[in-house]
């Protein structure tokens, strides 16, 4: 099974911009503030996410110009969520709140001289050229003070375009942003108003009062780092993505045994890449090794969010164990650990989650020696219409590299070249321990029972230090 660099890595094309422009509401808008959640209000959230769609060329839309429709959709848009045109302040107590000025978010217009088709049959990310899809503008990505968001919509040669967009993650999770972008879809194929009305009340998801620490939270236990696991500056990253279709998952699923029941894709999925992610990275056998993986609540909390809430509503779900009891345990001692952690968030985990994260001043998530998980794979990313029809690619923009021991992975809603609906699962590791993640990773999906061809399921851009080529590229991994 080859590791292949797909064809836009090395793909060399001219982005001209228009200066960067506010969009504000198309009507006026109230001027006041609103708090952020407690949830919201976390300094595990003060960045930024990327977010990329790349849209084919559609015949009934011909001489309509991409992005004027997307521009006035955007103005008409943040009439009913108009605290995206506003602005992040900070209060007594270092609370934040949006004052909710109408300025508008920053638009960037944008032509490139390349079509679609050149950025190959499986697009995914990392993608090297996402500075010139997705500007970032000098001072615009503070998170007090600043646009909310950021977006960029750039046509291509062919008639297709690209939509890119960044969020301030305080404002809103991945659910709540393609709420936002499905309702800009609808204004641009000529709607009057969002058929999900959007929903404030930050509220529904403020602590106690008193607070009140009712279950045991490992999320901010301080750690020490142990040197087996630590990544450093002068390790060379590969970064890969990897396609799980109906093939892969069925391969790794035969691997259960039968008597322990039905486990989710998502279960699955997450058990396997935790235990092979952690055999490639070869950690002392007694260190401790983390899986976070973030779990939306809007139906778990009693009673459930309201429909149209659009601010960050998750919790984290936390597995811990030794790297040997991983390692060395049958699949199913991984899936049984996520599955128990999924299951302890409740609606009182919850409450409790939000109380000691008032109660400790805000802290940061702990997330060294741990695997992170964000599934965003059933958010609906690629169904965002803006009238040229479904999303090829639509998701996260980039891979969230960390030089610690910790790494992100979004699992996204993709295809491979040969139109397979799946997940991709982007991965960041140092070059020899992705070479024995792909390793891993073949031995068990090319062991199937039935002795059938296993589909081509690694995708991947090599990301290395200049002049330093990688030894994954072009190897035939057997």
């Amino acid at each position: 099974m080859a590791i292949m660099a797909p064809s836009f890595t090395s793909l060399v094309f001219t982005v001209r911009r228009c200066e960067p422009e506010l969009v504000s509401p198309a009507k006026p808008t109230p001027n006041e503030f609103k708090q952020l959640s407690d949830l919201d209000d976390r300094d595990s959230l003060r960045f930024q996410i990327p977010i990329i769609q790349f849209y084919k060329y559609n015949p009934s839309m011909q001489g309509r110009d991409t992005v004027k429709i997307i521009r006035e959709a955007l103005s008409k848009t943040l009439v009913f969520y108009y605290p995206f045109a506003g602005r992040l302040r900070e209060g007594p107590g270092a609370k934040l709140m949006v004052e909710c000025t109408g300025e508008g978010v920053m638009f960037i217009e944008a032509d490139a001289d390349v079509s679609l088709d050149q950025f190959g049959h499986a697009i995914h990310p990392p993608f090297p050229c996402i500075d010139e899809l997705l500007y970032d503008v000098p001072g615009s990505g503070e998170m007090l003070n600043c646009p909310l968001l950021l977006i960029q919509v750039t046509r291509l040669r062919c008639g297709g375009f690209i939509f890119a967009l960044r969020l301030n993650h305080l404002m809103s999770d991945a659910p709540s942003i393609v709420q936002f972008m499905n309702a800009m879809g609808e204004m641009a194929r000529g709607v009057c108003a969002p058929s999900i009305p959007p929903v404030w009340q930050r509220e529904l998801l403020n602590a106690r009062n008193p607070p009140q620490v009712t279950c045991t939270h490992h999320e901010f236990d301080e750690l020490v780092k142990p040197q087996s696991l630590i990544i450093n500056s002068l390790h060379e990253l590969a970064c890969c993505s990897f396609f799980f279709g109906s093939t892969e998952v069925c391969a790794i699923r035969k691997r259960i045994p039968h008597h322990l029941g039905k486990y989710s894709t998502f279960e699955v999925l997450t058990a396997f890449m935790w235990r092979c992610r952690t055999i490639a990275l070869s950690p002392d056998p007694e260190d401790q090794v983390r899986l976070i993986f973030m779990n939306n609540v809007r139906a778990i909390l009693n009673p459930p969010l309201p429909r149209g809430y659009y601010g960050n509503a998750y919790a984290i779900s936390l597995a811990v164990t030794t790297a040997r009891e991983l390692c060395e345990n049958p699949l199913e001692y991984a899936l049984e650990l996520v599955r128990k952690a999924k299951a302890n968030v409740n609606d009182e985990y919850i409450r409790s989650f939000i109380d000691l994260v008032v109660s400790k001043g805000r802290p940061r998530t702990t997330i060294v020696q741990s695997f992170v998980v964000s599934n965003t794979a059933r958010v609906g990313f690629r169904d965002v219409d803006c009238g040229w029809g479904k999303a090829i690619y639509g998701g996260v923009a980039n891979i969230f590299e960390s030089p610690s021991t910790s790494a992100t992975s979004f699992y996204i809603e993709a295809m491979n070249s040969k139109g397979e609906d799946g997940i991709m699962v982007p991965m960041c590791l140092p070059t020899l321990a992705m070479e024995r993640f792909v390793q891993e990773l073949n031995n068990i999906l090319q062991d199937q029972s039935d002795g059938g061809p296993m589909s081509k399921f690694i995708i991947s851009s090599i990301e290395t230090p200049l002049n330093s080529p990688s030894s994954l590229e072009g190897q035939q991994l057997k």
